[in-house]
């Protein structure tokens, strides 16, 4: 086929603009890989005159991008705008339901949508392709959907927000706390305009959501995940951590277990000289564990122009050569509901707390967790020279339930301040 693939970009940020740079700088190339070339018909932004450093004169204007994805020179529309509601999903609704495929960065819209987005697409004879909504350049979604689909995957774990990893990272390396590497982050201008997205976990869950999905053929559930952000890790837990050979990341965890779908997005303790471990700076990383291949690393750029727009280009070549893949690797009719379980298998946790100088309080505590079947591996009390005084304990294996039992009945006790910091021990 000699007919170009025609393109209509809706977001014109710093993916948009790297999509439209790759297309104009790599055409033979593109349609070399693609079969057929690759051309860009219309655009659509909120700015005509925001200067992107890359000429877009030659393409058409659309102010709605609804009326972009309804054009008839747009063969895929390449939704780039972000937003798991309003334009985003009125144009993407739009351009499934007139037949025409699309390619998406949009974690959001997916993880709270992508049901019903994937039914559209398959009544109209569409594909819905998303690989740059997950892991940046990390071709994670290919890889799921095509290249292990022969194996029953048993678990994903994976470090998914480059901006939580190098707040971690400043804070162990630098020695900062919390808010000092956050506030360098911020200069730097990696977090999002509502920071939360990044630091409470919420990016890298829409993202845990959609790897579930194809995962365990299961219904893409984000309200399902278990959020924990970073907020309460403190350079205390950082030092402590590297103390006992381990690293903290923020870590998504999914796995298919006889009590349901577990779904965690939370800061684990992980061991220093694992794949995870050793992961610094803005830097992503997805482990899969399959039955038949064991277990793959798959490492590399999160965000950004390049990797981003390479994502999303590697999905438009794949329609170019008529590659037709289901939204999550099966029929959505397929995907079955699957019941949430919260955090059922156990592991060893690490608990931070303040405990009041008082007499018989480590006592209490330890009384407390007994009480609840949860064994003390080890314990520490740091010196202090106030009216509390910080301890340490690592748990031996239990359960999240049984440990939030405990930490809810320390309230009683009167010797504990505030609320303990608990982070699991993730075995790798």
């Amino acid at each position: 086929m000699t007919e170009p693939l025609r393109l209509g970009i809706a977001g014109l940020g710093t993916v948009g603009a790297g999509v439209v740079k790759i297309v104009r700088q790599k055409a033979a190339l593109l349609e070399a890989r693609g079969g057929r070339p690759i051309a860009i018909s219309a655009v659509c932004a909120r700015s005509r005159v925001k200067d992107r450093g890359v000429p877009l004169d030659s393409y058409a204007w659309e102010d709605d991008p609804v009326a972009l994805a309804q054009r008839d020179d747009v063969d895929v529309f390449v939704e780039l705008m972000g937003g798991s509601d309003g334009p985003a999903k009125a144009a993407t609704e739009a351009a499934l339901r007139a037949g025409k495929d699309v390619v998406s960065a949009n974690k959001a819209l997916l993880a709270h949508h992508g049901q019903a987005l994937a039914q559209d697409a398959e009544t109209s004879g569409a594909v819905l392709r998303f690989e740059a909504a997950v892991a940046g350049g990390i071709p994670i979604v290919k890889a799921l959907t095509e290249g292990l689909a022969g194996n029953d995957i048993e678990r994903i774990m994976g470090v998914m927000n480059g901006t939580c990893n190098y707040i971690l990272t400043r804070m162990e390396s630098a020695g900062l706390t919390y808010e000092e590497a956050f506030a360098e982050a911020d200069a730097l201008g990696y977090l999002e305009a509502d920071p939360e997205l990044d630091v409470g976990g919420i990016d890298a869950g829409h993202k845990l959501a959609l790897l579930a999905s194809i995962a365990f053929g299961t219904q893409v559930a984000f309200d399902a995940v278990e959020l924990e952000g970073i907020g309460r890790v403190s350079i205390e837990d950082i030092r402590q951590a590297a103390d006992m050979g381990y690293k903290v990341k923020l870590l998504g965890v999914c796995q298919l277990t006889g009590r349901g779908l577990e779904q965690r997005m939370s800061p684990c303790l992980v061991p220093a000289t694992s794949p995870l471990g050793q992961l610094d700076g803005g830097t992503n990383m997805v482990v899969v564990e399959g039955d038949q291949v064991g277990q793959i690393v798959m490492r590399g750029a999160g965000a950004g122009e390049g990797p981003t727009a390479s994502a999303v280009l590697g999905d438009v070549i794949d329609i170019a050569r008529g590659t037709r893949v289901t939204t999550f690797g099966q029929p959505s009719s397929t995907l079955v509901q699957a019941d949430a379980a919260k955090t059922a298998t156990p592991a060893p946790y690490y608990l931070r707390l303040l405990l009041l100088d008082k007499p018989g309080a480590l006592a209490k505590v330890a009384a407390v967790l007994g009480e609840a079947g949860v064994s003390i591996n080890r314990m520490r009390q740091r010196s202090h020279d106030q009216d509390t005084a910080p301890v340490l304990i690592v748990t031996h294996k239990t359960t999240r339930a049984a440990l939030d039992n405990a930490l809810s009945a320390m309230v009683g006790t009167g010797v504990v301040e505030g609320d303990p910091v608990a982070l699991r021990i993730e075995q790798l």
